[in-house]
């Protein structure tokens, strides 16, 4: 029997005549479902308890046994009793689902929606209504609250929203814009937030011949993002709404057929592909470095194409290994100069593959050979270690920069410069030092033409400034970044520029704290697929904390969206990686001295990143009020280098005012003590 499964909608599994097969209860589903997750990996037994229970059971190992030996007999029901599973396998510590690519219809889609970019627009609708046909509801609806799917449910949700607009966009080059304007309108109604729909929408209704509706449309999307997210609309819609008002000529020029530089540039990339396909024989290890020139470009997209870009880089790494070819593995791995301006990754475990694969290859590299690529690797560790623990990331960002600097390659340098940035964390207070690495980086990146690391400079410099309290350097910084973002089509820049305006809004003294609550609410909708876990995991409860924290008041017992049917309890706030730092402060708020004391003696060290000075500060807050003299003296010392620091400011995200003023009542709570 060949089995096939369904995650988008209900997990479910189909026999090969299409009957739903039956999973029994929910854990048994969310065991497959955990599996198919891992596209064909190994999930430990014990990550597979962690995910299934709170608080799991004295036999919980032996009931995942169970479950996944229940799972066996129903999709493999013939296979002879003492005979391996083939499908459902244990490897290792733990079991894997080997389902053939064709099999998951998550992952067919993700064929389909790939398939789409490459065909020619004749081809396109009749795939992708086909393949947007196979969705039965939400991706893993009946785990929308499980952090195990999280991720991939909102991957997939991006991916199904790209795909809709891709189909209306081939309907609107076949000179079908009736058809594109029907889809399109439910579209926005049900995702507002996407500027590039309302675009859509409106050049579908000008080529239907309803100019006043394109208008009309676009008024709405203006209202709509500037009454709900206080932004204007992007330069992508403000151009269009001229140019209807303007009739330009090119606005009809696509319509029946490709046209337009739009089509000119389809039609390039596909003639260019083509002959690369034709040329560069499979299997070539030149296709593995243009992959990477490829992953680059799409990681800078947005919210899918940088995941996209993670998943498929961690492959061609693995891909390059199976080779043996250190240097080419060298090339693979180094190639990947993606600027980085979080100091948490967003995937812990592929970011460990690749230090892993990246040290296993500098140890095959012959001595005193290939600089470049050396030093290309020992950045790749300093910066794939970010927020970790790692003695080995700091010497690594040291050494390549020491061989950057001899080879006199800007490039290189800038690269490798990102990795030393993000091995600045040794301690609190070095903001300066962060704002030198980033002047640096503006004026390389400047000189060479490095836009991407130009930005980053700014959004180092931003935070650096951000700190120091320099505000109007920081803004200026803010816009910089904004000016190059919007001139190379680099949408996640706006994500870093948008949080600061909230964090400026609050510490400007001028908006009451619901107008910067709104304003952090507003910020947070950017995160939503933009393909970055580590950054927007707890982050809106985090800002929100501080801010309450900034102002003297008591955590919130609410939820952060303020629904008032949640304010009853915060077990509905995911807190993400930053619970431990908030729990004592929520217990206080419930007047809870007893179990917040308990609390913050189990809380952990701050990683050293950039919220290093404002989670110190909250353990801060939490040991004077429970009166923990060995916590404010391990607060007061790690706070003190960055006296000079705004708490927080310096993640250009969220604040806590002065560190001036943690320390100072530190030192009076302690001479009570």
């Amino acid at each position: 029997m060949r089995v096939r499964f369904g995650v988008l909608g209900p997990v479910t599994a189909w026999d090969d005549a299409g009957e739903p097969i039956a999973l029994k209860g929910p854990r048994h589903r969310a065991v497959l479902a955990r599996l198919i997750i891992a596209r064909r990996r190994v999930v430990p037994v014990t990550r597979l308890v962690e995910d299934l229970w709170t608080d799991p059971p004295t036999d919980a190992v032996g009931a995942v046994r169970t479950f996944v030996a229940a799972l066996r007999r129903v999709l493999e029901p013939d296979r002879p009793p003492r005979t391996a599973p083939r499908l459902l396998v244990t490897e290792g510590p733990g079991y894997a689902l080997r389902a053939d690519a064709d099999t998951v219809d998550a992952w067919r889609f993700e064929q389909a929606a790939a398939a789409a970019d490459r065909e020619r627009p004749a081809a396109v609708p009749s795939l992708l209504e086909d393949a947007l046909g196979w969705w039965r509801g939400p991706a893993y609806a009946d785990f929308a609250e499980e952090a195990w799917a999280r991720a991939e449910r909102t991957r997939l949700a991006d991916l199904r929203l790209s795909a809709v607009e891709r189909l209306a966009e081939a309907r609107l080059t076949l000179g079908r814009p009736a058809e594109a304007a029907a889809d399109l309108d439910a579209h926005v109604a049900e995702h507002p937030w996407r500027e590039n729909a309302w675009g859509l929408l409106a050049l579908a209704l000008y080529r239907a011949g309803r100019q006043g509706d394109a208008l009309t449309v676009l008024r709405r999307a203006r209202t709509l993002l500037v009454e709900q997210l206080g932004v204007d609309p992007g330069p992508d819609l403000r151009r269009l709404e001229a140019d209807i008002l303007h009739q330009a000529d090119h606005l009809t020029a696509g319509a029946g057929g490709p046209g337009g530089a739009g089509g000119t540039a389809e039609q390039v990339w596909a003639r260019a592909t083509a002959a690369y396909d034709r040329t560069v024989a499979f299997g070539a290890r030149a296709r593995l470095e243009s992959t990477m020139g490829l992953l680059r470009g799409l990681a800078v997209t947005g919210g899918g194409g940088l995941q996209a870009a993670r998943e498929h880089r961690v492959a061609a790494v693995a891909a390059a290994e199976e080779l043996g070819d250190a240097d080419l593995t060298a090339r693979v791995i180094g190639s990947y100069d993606v600027p980085a301006i979080w100091t948490r990754v967003d995937d812990p475990e592929q970011a460990a593959q690749v230090v892993a694969a990246a040290e296993r290859t500098l140890t095959s590299l012959a001595p005193g050979e290939n600089d470049v690529a050396r030093a290309r690797l020992l950045a790749t560790v300093a910066l794939e270690s970010r927020g970790t623990h790692s003695a080995r990331a700091p010497q690594a960002a040291a050494q390549a920069e020491r061989i950057a600097r001899r080879l006199e390659d800007p490039v290189l340098l800038a690269f490798v410069l990102n990795g030393v940035f993000m091995q600045t964390f040794g301690r609190a207070g070095l903001a300066p030092r962060r704002d030198e690495i980033g002047a640096e980086l503006v004026a390389l990146s400047a000189r060479h033409g490095l836009v991407t690391y130009e930005v980053l400079g700014h959004l180092v410099r931003l935070q650096a400034r951000a700190a120091l309290a320099d505000f109007t350097g920081a803004d200026q910084h803010a816009a910089a970044a904004d000016r190059l973002a919007e001139r190379n089509e680099l949408p996640l820049v706006g994500v870093f520029t948008g949080w600061y305006a909230a964090l400026r809004l609050a510490e400007s003294g001028d908006a009451s704290l619901p107008e910067v609550e709104s304003a952090y609410r507003g910020a947070a909708i950017s995160l939503d697929g933009a393909g970055m876990p580590g950054l927007e995991r707890g982050l809106l409860p985090l800002a929100l904390l501080c801010l309450r924290v900034r102002h003297g008041l008591p955590a919130p017992d609410d939820a952060p969206d303020g629904d008032a049917a949640d304010r009853d309890t915060d077990r509905d706030i995911d807190w993400g990686p930053y619970e431990p730092w908030a729990r004592p402060l929520l217990l206080l708020a419930r007047n809870q001295h007893r179990e917040a004391a308990a609390a913050l003696r189990e809380v952990p060290e701050p990683p050293r990143d950039l919220l290093f000075e404002a989670l110190w500060c909250l353990t801060a807050r939490a040991a004077i009020a429970v009166g923990d003299r060995s916590r404010m003296e391990r607060a007061h010392a790690a706070l003190a280098p960055a006296a000079a620091e705004l708490a927080g400011a310096g993640s250009g995200l969220v604040t806590l005012g002065p560190v001036a003023w943690h320390l100072d009542d530190l030192d009076a709570a302690l001479s009570r003590t």
